[in-house]
């Protein structure tokens, strides 16, 4: 019985020590729509992490600066044999205008994505919906966009 423990207990602790395999927790894209930027996600945990997009709002009339950082979360992941889809949902802040006009607003996307198990690659698609806080106005953002992990 001695055995038995003292057996049960070594490979437990070496069970416990043993380190876990990397992931990858950075990733860097682009993202095209609206808005079209620099994208650069950023893994908190295995559910949860910032996303940021620096770019412009539109490429119609008038662009002008944009930028968002946006939290995360991601309630479902589906597994297929060569691909993960998650399902994302988020809340943030965006600043977008040009340097007469600032519009501050609070971001809620909603992300769907593709992300491949034999390469860092995730293809990922997002409707969000933008409220601008200096006019009180709704508008809809959305686009898809690529990353790389690293």
């Amino acid at each position: 019985m001695r055995k038995l423990l003292l057996t049960t207990l070594g490979f437990g602790i070496a069970f416990a020590a043993h380190p876990a395999p990397a992931r990858a927790d950075f990733g860097l894209g682009l993202f095209i729509g609206n808005p079209t930027g620099l994208d650069l996600k950023i893994g908190l945990s295995t559910r949860h992490s910032l996303d940021v997009v620096l770019g412009i709002d539109t490429f119609r009339d008038g662009h002008v600066d944009y930028g968002h950082l946006t939290y995360l979360v991601t309630p479902l992941v589906t597994h297929g044999e060569s691909v993960l889809v998650p399902i994302r949902f988020g809340i943030g802040a965006a600043v977008y205008g040009d340097s007469d006009n600032v519009n501050i607003g609070v971001r809620a996307p909603f992300e769907l994505a593709i992300r491949m198990r034999s390469a860092p690659l995730e293809f990922y698609g997002e409707i969000a919906l933008l409220f601008t806080l200096n006019d009180t106005d709704f508008s809809l953002q959305g686009g898809g966009g690529l990353r790389l992990f690293f």
